[in-house]
């Protein structure tokens, strides 16, 4: 599997994150820190926890990185879920902690067969 088809994989934009990033072993060194982030067992947490301030700020960080990496479409339900909890509340975490989890881990695996792959 090449970075280019594991950003198809993870439903993510290659072009777009090699025309900001220029190089694609740039790419690559970042993508392969992803999964050891710990932002997303943050967000499992926090919300499990009740604390929505901390929910809020993991979901914004995932965000950010997918935004930052051309991970569009974990960028979007992550963006989503942000915005529910943005005004502190966790009532809208329901909504669209789904999509994250899904958007996540469908992220994770293509980025672990990216990885055994070279």
């Amino acid at each position: 599997m090449t970075l280019q088809e594991c950003y198809l994989a993870l439903g993510g934009n290659y072009d777009d994150v090699i025309g900001r990033l220029r190089s694609e072993r740039l790419v690559q060194k970042f993508v392969l820190k992803f999964p050891a982030d710990g932002s997303y067992e943050l967000l499992l947490s926090s919300v499990a926890s009740g604390n929505a301030e901390e929910a809020f700020r993991a979901a914004h960080t995932i965000k950010g990185m997918c935004q930052n990496l051309g991970f569009s479409e974990l960028a979007a339900s992550s963006s989503q879920l942000t915005e529910a909890l943005r005004g502190g509340d966790l009532s809208g975490a329901d909504a669209y902690l789904p999509a994250v989890k899904r958007d996540y881990e469908r992220t994770v695996a293509a980025i672990k067969e990216f990885e055994a792959n070279l």
